[in-house]
This record gives structure tokens, sequence and C-alpha cells, in this order.
């Protein structure tokens, strides 16, 4: 299972044909695709009309990720050790590495360098 990325649904919804699109395609048809509500709300905010219905039918594909306490637990040290090697994430990437590493996933994103910049953090 992979922890994708609003970057990669992004291209999955686009119909994009990247590698990254192939990919998401693939781990939907595993049953392997999987989310949090903070993904979903980024891509409804963005979604256009005609992406609605396919955005829409992803709600029984994706497995949905639990937030508890020690996710957020998590994302303050991603964020203080970021903050520390002078960047600034922007909190729905800190929760999404947050969760991949809570639940032990990889990230499936498109070229998203906070994720690049996160795995090369000390925490």
């Amino acid at each position: 299972m992979k922890l994708v990325d609003t970057s990669a649904w992004i291209e999955y919804l686009r119909g994009s044909g990247t590698d990254t699109a192939t990919r998401v395609i693939a781990l939907l048809a595993a049953g392997e695709a999987a989310w949090r509500e903070i993904i979903a709300l980024e891509l409804w905010n963005g979604v256009t009309l005609n992406q609605r219905a396919k955005l829409e039918a992803l709600k029984s594909l994706v497995v949905p990720l639990t937030i508890n306490a020690s996710t957020w637990l998590y994302a303050r040290k991603v964020a203080s050790a970021a903050r520390a090697a002078g960047l600034t994430i922007p909190v729905p990437d800190l929760l999404v590495a947050a969760c991949a590493q809570i639940h032990r996933l990889d990230i499936e994103h498109h070229k998203d360098e906070h994720f690049v910049m996160i795995a090369g953090l000390n925490i």
C-alpha cells in the first residue's frame, strides 16, 4: 500500500499519462491506494466539473488512513526539523509525511519537492 499525495492524484484525475498517473492506476487496481482526508479536501477544492465524477468514484476505491495523536506529534517533529534546516513545509505535506511514517507507508507523489526535502531531514 502507498499513501498517494495530492500531486499524484492530480496527475491521475487529469489523465496525464505520466508514470505517476500509471502508478496510481495500478495502485487503485490492486486496492493499494491510500489517502488522508486532507488530500481529499485539497482535491475537492481544486477539482474541475469534468473531474468530479472521477473523484467521487475514488471514495470507494481508496483506503482512508487515520490520524491520531502520534501523527500530530510526528508532524510537529518534521516541522521543527524543517524550520531548523531553514525550510518551510506546507501543513498538508507535514501531515501526509507524518501519516506515511506512522502507517509505515511510502508516499506516491508527482515531483513534490517538499517530500524530497522531508526525506533529507534528520528527524
